[in-house]
């Protein structure tokens, strides 16, 4: 191997949102989530997309496995999103109408989060991909977590700008010795919160990280000899630089991609 070679940046696989945009369908993923796997984590993003039930897809949804897929990247990044991972996948109650759903999205994610597991492909997950993730490993979700008795309304203001959608909204506790404590030295931490969707049954696989003050689960990893998977409800992603906690999730995020380079 050159020393080009040797020093290249870890490749991290991006899972793309479908959108539709007038007749026809575009994917994509948000800037905010490519700038921190680029500067946050130094990697090179690679953006994949979501081949599936789609007009003009439906002759390449087996172009290439998620098995091969993960053979190819050094870490899986699992981005935020307005749509909801659809209840079918977890024998969940059928959506509400009007429900933003991205079944492509599925598709992809939910089986490239088991191949890379199998692989031990480090994974970070946030907001949509770490609801995926604990469905991918046998979790269910809550739909819609405002309407649950005892629990806080977690969605955004969608009346604020974006800075005051993403501003810190709530505490989040750590378990003593827990990932987040090592990371920042902290018992809890203000994080931001834009979601409706939440765990309610918790994967097998999964230790739960952080725990919002209403008892949601928040935070979730396993991490074992072979495997590095870290998924979190808030939105480390936005303005990361500026966050203590972001900076050092990215930077580990980071390092466990390069031992696998």
């Amino acid at each position: 191997m050159n020393q080009k070679r040797a020093a290249r940046l870890p490749l991290v696989g991006i899972p793309c949102d479908v959108t539709q945009n007038g007749l026809h369908s575009f994917q994509g993923v948000g800037e905010k989530y490519i700038h921190a796997a680029a500067h946050g984590a130094g990697a090179m993003p690679l953006l994949l997309p979501a081949f599936g039930d789609s007009d003009d897809l439906k002759d390449l949804s087996t172009l290439y496995s998620a098995d091969e897929i993960a053979e190819r990247i050094d870490g899986l990044y699992l981005t935020g999103s307005p749509s909801n991972v659809h209840p079918d996948n977890y024998a969940g109650a059928p959506p509400l109408p009007g429900t933003m759903e991205d079944r492509q999205r599925d598709s992809l994610t939910l089986q490239l989060i088991r191949a890379c597991v199998a692989q031990s492909v480090p994974i970070l997950a946030i907001c949509r991909g770490f609801q995926e993730l604990n469905v991918a490993l046998g979790g269910s979700l809550h739909a819609r977590v405002h309407e649950l008795e005892g629990h806080h309304d977690h969605r955004e203001d969608k009346q604020l700008d974006r800075d005051g959608q993403y501003a810190p909204s709530h505490i989040v506790h750590f378990p003593p010795q827990g990932l987040f404590h090592q990371l920042v030295g902290e018992n809890s931490y203000q994080v931001n919160s834009l979601h409706s969707q939440g765990i309610d049954r918790l994967a097998e696989a999964l230790k739960v990280e952080a725990r919002a003050e209403d008892g949601l689960v928040e935070a979730v990893s396993k991490i074992d000899s072979s495997s590095w998977v870290v998924g979190v409800q808030w939105h480390p992603e936005w303005q990361y630089q500026s966050n203590p906690l972001s900076v050092a999730l990215f930077k580990a995020f980071g390092e466990q991609m390069r031992k696998t380079v």
